[in-house]
């Protein structure tokens, strides 16, 4: 799922599936990087270890054809309540991942209303919104695991751009805990991180 561009070739974070690809592969590299030994492990979201997680991550996915076919909270009700990865939860969020993708990517989709719990969005909000949950939490999952917790910077320039209008808003919703302060040499990472109220340090 790895986007490969042409050499010095730019990509267009216009795009909404630009970013979303972007947003996968860091919670996709972070997933398959997951030891056996690993998924009881704690994470910086204190109420999730690694299996749950990436349960919730799943979670949010297998919302993605319903909701893109204009389907409504309500209809889908608790459909994907519960655990959801069974015995294999690498081949679960791959699953999981090809089915969003291929639902984003229909001819017409960012054309398209998202019903949504607080309101009716654009496909393209929606998007964007669920690609700042995987890539924050793709940094989450890689300081649970020991890996690489770096994340493609032009993407954590866009999300921080992005997040930042409505960054009190999604605080006093209960979806971020409130900002942290950075050093104003902080990198464009570390603000984006501590934007969502986890310590980038």
């Amino acid at each position: 799922m790895s986007i490969e561009p042409e050499p010095g070739a730019e990509l267009d974070l216009s795009d909404p599936l630009v970013i979303n690809a972007l947003a996968l592969d860091e919670f996709d590299r972070r997933v398959h990087a997951i030891g056996d030994d690993q998924w009881d492990d704690p994470t910086p979201c204190a109420e999730w270890n690694v299996r749950a997680l990436v349960n919730h991550l799943v979670y949010e996915l297998l919302w993605v054809p319903p909701l893109m076919e204009g389907r409504t909270i309500v209809e889908v009700g608790d459909a994907f309540e519960g655990d959801q990865l069974g015995d294999d939860p690498k081949a679960i969020w791959e699953a999981a991942s090809v089915a969003s993708r291929s639902a984003i990517e229909e001819p017409g989709a960012m054309q398209r209303t998202v019903h949504l719990s607080y309101g009716d969005v654009p496909a393209r909000h929606y998007i964007i919104e669920l690609s700042s949950d995987l890539a924050i939490h793709a940094w989450d999952l890689a300081r649970g695991i020991g890996a690489d917790d770096q994340l493609d910077a032009d993407l954590s320039r866009f999300l921080y751009e992005w997040i930042l209008p409505h960054a009190d808003a999604l605080s006093g919703s209960g979806a971020f805990a409130p900002a942290r302060s950075v050093h104003e040499d902080a990198s464009q990472q570390d603000r984006l991180i501590a934007l969502s109220g986890r310590d980038p340090s």
